[in-house]
């Protein structure tokens, strides 16, 4: 099959133990970096959300609220992703792109990634608690859920697309705490949907992305096929489209309205979008589909512009 080469550079062989020497205190402090995957801090950029829809994200509370939830979410995010690392470090050296990731290539020691990961989560806590006892409370809620798949779900098929999925609706929903706005029904089902069409995807590109002897590092992959998470996208993808043109048509009135509906184009866009890249093999990393698809971009920009417009004239 056809890949991307942007998206997804060559992959040599899988290594089973990391290289022999001691890395320099420099080379363990730019990996612990690395190992934090700071990338994918842009799905925390969902606590943006929940308040650029109730249109509070350009008054100064608002803002505020939103930057506490967002750095609180990356700190714990770090953490949670130097602890996962940690407990796969042993499957992640037999797969061949993970086995560069800073723990299991060695760079990175497993204690110091869980002692740096203790001391991220705590940061991650207390800026929480800064935003207020109830956004300390649905961070507290995600550390749970990301410590119960890495120590569990992650090996339950199904569940732990679920799991996954769920950890993007907490961030979703930490936005709409931190600055005290309701959430409406319409915006969980989105981000829900939403989020079980990109992990079904990623799981997906995974699957095709397997080496040729037919080992997979993800148990759960073992479980999988192609065609059944293809249905699951499908499925998520379709009804994600019909809820989000339910709420852009039946929720607005007037000028809002007419921008709310032309957003629906972009939309429908951005989803077939990812469709045909995860068709071609390169989906494992949603976060770097954003930074690299200029296509993507251009479509949800000109959502986002027609939303925003939508927004200020409700």
């Amino acid at each position: 099959m056809k890949r991307d080469s942007a998206l997804n550079p060559p992959m040599g062989p899988p290594v089973a133990a990391p290289p022999a020497g001691t890395p320099s205190r420099r080379s363990r402090a730019a990996g612990l970096l690395r190992a934090c995957r700071p990338r994918q801090w842009l799905k925390n950029a969902l606590v943006f959300a929940a308040p650029a829809a109730a249109g509070v994200l350009t008054t100064g509370a608002g803002l505020r609220g939103s930057l506490v939830a967002f750095a609180a979410f990356c700190l714990a995010a770090g953490g949670s992703y130097l602890f996962n690392d940690a407990a796969d470090v042993a499957a992640d050296r037999r797969h061949p792109r993970k086995r560069l990731r800073p723990i299991a290539a060695g760079i990175v020691s497993v204690r110091l990634a869980r002692t740096a990961g203790a001391v991220l989560l705590a940061a991650g806590l207390l800026a929480g608690l800064a935003g207020g006892w109830p956004l300390a409370a649905v961070v507290t809620a995600y550390l749970a859920l990301t410590f119960s798949y890495t120590l569990w779900l992650k090996h339950q098929p199904v569940v732990d697309l679920v799991a996954v999925a769920g950890c993007h609706v907490v961030r979703a929903y930490a936005g709409a705490v931190a600055v005290s706005v309701p959430v409406t029904s319409w915006f969980l089902v989105v981000v829900s949907l939403g989020s079980l069409l990109l992990v079904a995807g990623k799981r997906e590109a995974e699957l095709r992305a397997r080496p040729g002897d037919g080992q997979v590092a993800r148990a759960t992959l073992e479980t999988y096929t192609a065609s059944y998470l293809g249905h699951v996208r499908v499925m998520a993808s379709g009804a994600m489209i019909v809820t989000y043109c339910l709420w852009a048509l039946q929720e607005h009135t007037g000028p809002a309205k007419a921008f709310c509906a032309l957003s629906i184009v972009p939309f429908v866009l951005v989803v077939l979008r990812h469709a045909l890249l995860v068709d071609r093999g390169v989906g494992e990393e949603p976060e770097e589909l954003v930074l690299r698809d200029r296509p993507l971009q251009v479509f949800l920009a000109l959502m986002l512009i027609l939303l925003a417009c939508g927004i200020q004239l409700a």
